[in-house]
């Protein structure tokens, strides 16, 4: 059988010379940039950096709302609808007015930022006759629909 030698390791020795690129970057860190001359400061830059500075930025349109308010008297136990395009109305179904009296009836739309078209319906199902029904952001409108 045969004796197997055990052999000691040995570190293999540092090399004899260090590699340049950790001396390139410690030149690059503690490198200190050259001076620059600071630049002329005529009325024209100065006319120019004023309009950059004082020209507004344009604002987000704000939500506004739109009033609409009927005048019929629909009979009790029945309700007074809008269906419309615009400000979340929708043309299939509709949202049921606010009954203020006998005759009166009321709606408050949020979040109008174009003209809204709209009509009147009785129970969501009896159009009223006649044209559409036209309302403009942050107005109010007093209609008597015709059925």
């Amino acid at each position: 059988m045969s004796a197997i030698k055990k052999t000691k390791s040995t570190k293999s020795p540092a090399p004899a010379t260090k590699s340049a690129k950790p001396a390139a970057k410690k030149a690059a860190i503690t490198a200190t940039p050259a001076p620059v001359a600071p630049a002329e400061v005529t009325p024209e830059v100065v006319t120019k950096l004023v309009a950059a500075v004082a020209t507004p930025i344009a604002a987000p349109a704000v939500p506004a709302f739109a009033m609409i308010n009927a005048v019929i008297d629909v009979g009790f136990g029945n309700g007074l609808y809008i269906r419309g395009e615009g400000a979340g109305l929708s043309w299939d179904k509709g949202v049921l007015m606010t009954c203020l009296a006998p005759n009166a009836w009321h709606i408050t739309l949020n979040g109008v930022l174009r003209p809204v078209t709209f009509k009147l319906l009785i129970n969501d199902l009896n159009w009223c006759a006649g044209a559409d029904y036209t309302v403009n952001p942050g107005g109010e409108v007093t209609v008597t629909p015709e059925f």
